[in-house]
C-alpha cells in the first residue's frame, strides 16, 4: 500500500512541475567491436534518462540495463558530464569522438555512487536492472562562460572490470556517439513519456527498498 502511494504521489509531483527531461533507447546487444572483455547483460544500456528538477537544484540519471545487476560480477557504470568546455576526450580512437566530458559520476553495483573518484558521495536507487542517481548540480559546476545546467550533455558507459584504464573495458556508450542534455546546444532527445515510465518504475522499486529496509517489518517477512 505504501509503494502505490508513493508511487501515485510521484506521478502527481511530475504532473505538476516543469520537469525539463530526456531520455534515449539504446539497442540491445549493440556491445562495442572494442570491448576486450567477456560481457555481462548487466553492462549493456537499453535506456537512459536525464532530469532537471523544476528549481534546478538536482539532476537525476536512470539507466536500464539489459539485464539485472550483478555485484558478484566485476564491473561498473561512469556517466561523463559535459559542464561546457568539454576538456576531455579519449573515445576517437573507438569511433566515439563526440562522447566528451568534463566531470564522471562513478555509479557501483553495490548501490553506492560519488561524483569523481572518490569524491562526495551522492544516493543511488538501484535494484533488478535500473538504477537512479540524483546529483546535486553544486557537485558540477559549469566550465565556461554562459553555460548553464540545462546545457550539459551526458553520456553513459559501462566498464568491465574494476579499473577506469582502458577504453577496452567500455561495453557501450548511451546515446553513441553524442550527448543527451535536457535542451540547449548538446542534441537533446526529448521523449518525456519515456521518463515518466521510467520514474514509475523507480518509485516502485523505491517505496519496496524503503520497505525492506524498515525494521518495523522484519517481523512481518519473519511471519510470512
Amino acid at each position: 500500500m505504501k509503494t502505490i502511494s508513493f508511487t501515485v504521489a510521484l506521478l502527481a509531483l511530475i504532473a505538476g512541475s516543469p520537469l525539463l527531461a530526456a531520455s534515449i533507447v539504446d539497442a540491445a546487444g549493440d556491445i562495442l567491436p572494442s570491448f576486450t572483455g567477456t560481457g555481462s547483460p548487466d553492462l549493456d544500456v537499453t535506456n537512459f534518462a536525464v532530469s532537471l528538477d523544476a528549481t534546478a537544484t538536482n539532476f537525476s540519471l536512470g539507466a536500464v540495463l539489459a539485464g539485472d545487476i550483478n555485484a558478484m560480477l566485476a564491473g561498473f557504470y561512469v556517466i561523463g558530464v559535459d559542464t561546457g568546455a568539454g576538456a576531455i576526450r579519449p573515445f576517437g580512437g573507438i569511433g566515439n569522438p563526440n562522447v566528451i566530458f568534463d566531470q564522471v559520476i562513478i555509479v557501483q553495483k553495490d548501490g553506492t555512487a560519488t561524483v569523481g573518484v572518490g569524491g562526495p558521495a551522492v544516493p543511488v536507487a538501484l535494484a533488478g536492472n535500473q538504477f537512479i542517481v540524483t546529483v546535486p548540480i553544486s557537485l558540477l559546476p559549469p566550465t565556461a562562460p554562459g553555460i548553464t545546467p540545462q546545457d550539459f550533455g551526458f553520456n553513459i558507459w559501462p566498464r568491465e572490470g574494476a579499473s577506469l584504464g582502458g577504453n577496452g573495458q567500455i561495453t557501450d556508450f548511451a546515446p553513441d556517439n553524442a550527448l543527451l542534455a535536457v535542451t540547449g546546444q548538446f542534441t537533446p532527445v526529448p521523449e518525456p513519456a519515456t521518463w515518466l515510465m521510467m520514474l514509475l518504475g523507480f518509485g516502485v522499486i523505491g517505496g519496496v527498498m524503503r520497505f525492506r529496509r524498515d525494521p518495523r517489518n522484519k517481523q512481518i517477512r519473519q511471519i510470512a
